[in-house]
Parts: structure tokens; C-alpha cells; sequence
């Protein structure tokens, strides 16, 4: 089944009220290892849910306030790369389905925590961007599916920074 092939993933933008959005940088050194937080919906999980956990699980985030969803799940292909990596690994998944939400986060940046999974620390630093700047930041697989999450919630973001000024 083709959507076999696709794994089920929860991608998170997280905006502040001056209207900037959060980018983390990834452990691993490569060019454009910028991203918003994502990670794997499991079989018992709404994407919702999954991105509530994820957030938490990767920035340690639990006080935000849902703003909007992506209205489908957008795909991308992995890298070759990827793909044979996840071979080795016993994975099958030739790409990632994506449910996309955005949330306000209107608290101290200090509460922004990377390592509350030490098992499986995915970042190392954050920045808060304009949303035009993500996609040039992000792996190139993922570009295209950034360009339309990042036009798609570019409004809701300014909205937030009009009402906090």
C-alpha cells in the first residue's frame, strides 16, 4: 500500500506574540539543518496528539495555545540517503506525511528545553525567524512542503504580533 510507504508525522510551528516563529537547529552537522519540531504519529495517537507530545518530547513546550492546522497532510520524499539508512534499520518509509499545526507560545524562551528526552536530543540551538525565512534554512527535501506551511500560516502568525502591540 502506498501510504505504507509514507510515514505519519506531526510537524509543530511555534509562533510568539511579536510574530517571529521558532527554528531549531538540528544535532547533526550538515548544510540546512534548520527545522520546526516533527516527529512520528503513533498508532494510538490523533496528529493532534502527536504534536502536543512531539513538542514537548523535543523542546520540552507544553504551555501553547493551539492557532491553526494545515487543512490536508502534505508529503515529501526522503533523500536516497535517508532511504537507505532506514533499510538498514528495517524501515520501509520512503517519505513522510505530514499534518501540520500552529501554536502560540507566549511564555520565557527559558522554558525551551531540548534535552527532555536525553535519549533521543534532536536539537542544539533555537532562533526566532520571520516565517519567509524558514524554508531557505531547511533541508531541500523539505523545501517545497516549508514554502506552503510557512505562506499558509504567515497571516495567522502576523495576526499574533497585531494583537500584542
Amino acid at each position: 500500500m502506498m501510504s505504507d510507504l509514507y510515514r505519519k508525522n506531526a510537524a509543530i510551528i511555534v509562533c510568539n506574540p511579536q510574530g517571529k516563529v521558532l527554528s531549531c537547529q538540528r544535532v547533526e552537522n550538515y548544510d540546512f539543518n534548520w527545522q520546526f519540531p516533527q516527529g512520528g504519529i503513533e498508532a494510538n495517537e490523533t496528529p493532534l496528539e502527536a504534536a502536543y507530545r512531539e513538542l514537548k518530547e523535543e523542546t520540552g513546550l507544553t504551555q501553547v495555545k493551539l492557532i491553526a492546522q494545515y487543512p490536508q497532510p502534505l508529503r515529501y520524499k526522503f533523500s536516497d540517503e535517508i532511504i537507505e539508512k532506514f533499510k538498514k534499520l528495517g524501515r520501509n518509509n520512503i517519505g513522510q506525511e505530514q499534518y501540520w499545526f500552529l501554536f502560540l507560545f507566549s511564555r520565557n524562551d527559558d522554558e525551551i528545553d531540548f534535552k527532555t528526552n536525553p535519549q533521543e536530543i534532536e536539537f542544539k540551538a533555537f532562533e526566532w525567524i520571520d516565517i519567509t525565512e524558514a524554508p531557505a534554512r531547511v533541508v531541500d527535501f523539505k523545501r517545497e512542503v516549508y514554502q506552503k506551511v510557512c505562506a499558509y500560516f504567515k497571516p495567522f502568525v502576523s495576526q499574533q504580533k497585531k494583537q500584542s502591540s
